[in-house]
């Protein structure tokens, strides 16, 4: 069964050194934007605790493994989104409405996409802009400071298409700095019609050695992008918003119950 495309941060894997330890601990996103970590190792044992410090070696082990597989398929050191550069890209006008959750407050966003980036994702999003896709779909996920995430279409029979059409994955060439527009993922070669804003101010570097490969920039509206309705917060089941797997069962119906959230009413090519 395909998982909801949530942007498979809580599954991937940070290795931190931790200098009193001398471990590594391992993080989940919203822990590696706070500081906090989940595993610890003391630096001496007990006979009692030998067991346990076998335990962590193998895990270390796991997570160094995991580490150097990352940076192996990430490749050469991501550069940082430039808008200056030139490119043959088009560019992708997007009118929204209920900013802040107000009913009528609109704003339009444009996009440069950017094929040498990722040829790959920009065809498909393209492709999905042409087609209408876009147009009346939520901007479902939103989180401050973070993300905010939209393209699952609110009819059932449109988005189940789509979501059997996986694209493969680009590579990532330029950073997830603010601004930029990346495809979510449920897992390697899974990406199909599922976008994010990156809004954090200081970017959110960590994603590129997950293989979160940026596609375009906005090169007019990040402060509309900022206005996006987040009084919802975190989707179900993990906070009020809305549940990813009913939205795409249910679709508008479902939506009903989130009559606040910000969303397209066109997007198209210009």
């Amino acid at each position: 069964m395909h998982r909801p495309a949530f942007l498979v941060l809580a599954s991937a894997l940070f290795a931190a050194v931790d200098t009193t330890s001398g471990f590594s601990a391992v993080q989940t996103p919203a822990q590696h934007r706070s500081g906090a970590s989940s595993l610890h190792a003391s630096k001496s044992s007990t006979p009692q605790q030998q067991p346990r410090r076998k335990v962590l070696r193998n895990i270390r082990r796991t997570v160094v493994g995991a580490a150097t597989l990352a940076a192996f398929r990430q490749g050469p050191k991501v550069a940082v989104a430039d808008d200056s550069a030139p490119t043959k890209g088009r560019i992708v006008e997007m009118k929204v409405s209920n900013l802040d959750g107000v009913a009528g407050k609109t704003g339009v966003v444009k996009i440069q996409l950017r094929p040498e980036w990722a040829p790959t994702g920009v065809k498909r999003f393209e492709t999905l802009t042409m087609e209408g896709f876009y147009n009346n779909c939520r901007m479902f996920r939103v989180l401050p400071g973070f993300v905010a995430q939209f393209g699952i279409n609110g009819k059932p029979e449109v988005q189940s298409e789509w979501r059997s059409k996986s694209i493969p994955d680009d590579a990532v060439k330029v950073s997830n700095t603010r601004g930029t527009v990346v495809f979510a993922t449920a897992g390697p070669n899974s990406r199909t019609t599922q976008i994010f804003f990156n809004t954090r101010e200081e970017g959110n570097t960590f994603l590129d050695k997950q293989g979160f490969a940026p596609f375009g920039q906005v090169i007019e509206g990040m402060d509309i992008v900022d206005k996006f309705y987040s009084g919802y917060g975190e989707g179900a089941p993990a906070g009020k918003g809305p549940n990813q797997a009913l939205l795409q069962a249910r679709g508008d119906s479902y939506l009903s119950a989130f009559p606040k959230l910000t969303y397209i009413k066109e997007a198209k090519i210009v």
